[in-house]
């Protein structure tokens, strides 16, 4: 019986299953599984002719996975690599296949979220910002294109990387020698959300008094004169306060800033 082999056109399956709804079905108790299960799906039609091991391949990849999808793509990659070594004949279980996918997911999920979430969406978000200020649609035209001119073929790049090299083409990614690395990512993500803050969190103060010798100050210019841009970086840290620390979601934040801004401008507290 000829051993069952993944060509391209099952890889180009399974990776856009995965894009296109790993996110599609999502629970506390399951999150990304579903997602991930039905991305192994057209493989395990080729690789397990079988119903018994068919079915126990996809319950095997129906339990609980939760990383950054597109980073995350090489261990889809991997995976499949693995399930069709052990479909002709490899000695690989299924336990072992599930335990690697497990133990990749949280490594994987924080590379990604630096360099992703943390990183290259804040950059092409205050450039298509900056873009789009003066109602220019070009603005959300260069997010779309850039976004999906780097997140389609990098995906689809990780994912033959993964299944090519199985298992170790993730090492360079969790080995001790990344950490900088991530910490490098981490720390600029950190600069651009710093910038993307500072060139568009606007609030100012519209309070004013009289000293006793008749004197009208200002109590924006007075904060600009010691400390320019307090009250936007006061925003900005309390929101991240209470997302951060106190588990805020981000609409209730949005929410409250919502309010806290209506209230500032009727008493005259804030000023436009």
């Amino acid at each position: 019986m000829k051993a069952p082999t993944l060509n391209r056109k099952d890889l180009r399956r399974c990776w856009r299953a995965w894009m296109m709804y790993n996110l599609s079905s999502m629970s506390f108790e399951r999150l990304e599984s579903f997602g991930f299960c039905l991305s192994m799906l057209p493989a395990a039609n080729k690789l397990y002719p079988d119903t018994a091991q068919r079915n126990e391949m996809l319950r095997r990849h129906a339990s609980f996975y939760n990383t950054e999808p597109q980073i995350g793509a090489i261990v889809n990659g991997m995976v499949l690599g693995l399930e069709e070594k052990k479909a002709n004949g490899d000695p690989i279980d299924g336990e072992t296949i599930n335990t690697l996918k497990v133990g990749l997911m949280g490594p994987i999920a924080g590379i990604g979220d630096s360099m992703i979430p943390g990183m290259l969406i804040p950059i092409l978000l205050s450039i298509g910002m900056a873009l789009a200020a003066g109602g220019n649609p070009l603005g959300p035209l260069f997010y779309i294109v850039a976004w999906l001119g780097i997140i389609i073929p990098g995906s689809w790049l990780l994912f033959l990387k993964g299944y090519k090299m199985g298992s170790g083409s993730v090492e360079m990614l969790v080995s001790s020698k990344s950490t900088r690395l991530r910490e490098a990512l981490s720390l600029l993500g950190v600069f651009v959300m710093g910038g993307v803050a500072a060139s568009y969190v606007k609030l100012a103060t519209g309070l004013e008094f009289i000293t006793k010798d008749g004197v009208n100050i200002h109590l924006q210019q007075m904060l600009d004169g010691i400390f320019p841009q307090l009250l936007p970086l006061s925003v900005v840290l309390g929101c991240w306060y209470l997302m951060a620390r106190r588990g805020v979601s981000p609409v209730k934040a949005m929410l409250l800033l919502l309010a806290l801004a209506a209230l500032g401008v009727v008493s005259g507290l804030f000023s436009g």
